[in-house]
C-alpha cells in the first residue's frame, strides 16, 4: 500500500462520527484559510514586494506543502493548489475590504475553528490524529479533498 492510501485511513479512524465529519468540513478550510492569513500577514521585505504582491510567507509555505503532497499524490497536490489560490483570492478581498487587520480577522477564525476541531473530537471521542503526528496536519485537507475526488469519479 502506498503511502497516501494508509495515511487516509489512519486519519479516518478518528473522523467517524458523522457530527465530527460535518465540523471538519468546516473546521479544516478554515483554519487552512486562517494559518494562510497569518502568514500572509507577516511583512516581507520590499524588494520581494516588489517582485509580485502575491509573493509572502503564506505563498513560502504553500509551496513547500505542494512539494509535499507531490510526493503522495500529483492529482491532490494539483487540487489543493487550486484551492489556495481560491483562498488567496478570497484573502486579498478580506485584506481589502475588512475594516480589521487580516491578521486580526485570522486570528478569530483561527481560534474559533480549532475550538470547533476540539469540539468535534470530544463528540467523536478521540484524539485530534496530529497529537500522534504533525503530519496529519497536512493531510486532514487531503483527506476533505479526496472525497470530493471520489465523488466525481477522478482518481487520486
Amino acid at each position: 500500500m502506498s503511502a497516501l492510501p494508509a495515511l487516509l485511513a489512519e486519519y479516518g479512524e478518528s473522523h467517524q462520527n458523522p457530527t465530527n465529519k460535518l465540523v471538519h468540513w468546516v473546521c479544516v478550510p478554515l483554519i487552512m484559510f486562517s494559518i494562510l492569513g497569518l502568514l500572509w500577514s507577516v511583512p516581507v521585505p520590499e524588494g520581494v514586494r516588489a517582485i509580485s504582491p502575491w509573493l509572502n510567507w503564506a505563498t513560502v509555505v504553500m509551496v513547500l506543502a505542494v512539494g509535499y503532497y507531490l510526493r503522495l499524490s500529483v492529482p491532490l497536490a494539483v487540487g489543493m493548489v487550486l484551492v489556495w489560490v481560491v483562498m488567496a483570492l478570497i484573502l486579498r478581498v478580506v485584506e481589502a475590504g475588512v475594516p480589521l487587520p487580516l491578521w486580526a480577522v485570522c486570528l478569530l477564525i483561527f481560534v474559533l475553528a480549532w475550538v470547533g476541531q476540539f469540539w468535534g473530537h470530544k463528540v467523536e471521542g478521540k484524539k485530534p490524529s496530529f497529537l500522534k503526528d504533525l503530519q496529519f496536519l497536512l493531510i486532514g485537507p487531503l483527506w476533505l479533498l479526496h472525497f470530493v475526488y471520489r465523488r466525481l469519479g477522478w482518481s487520486y
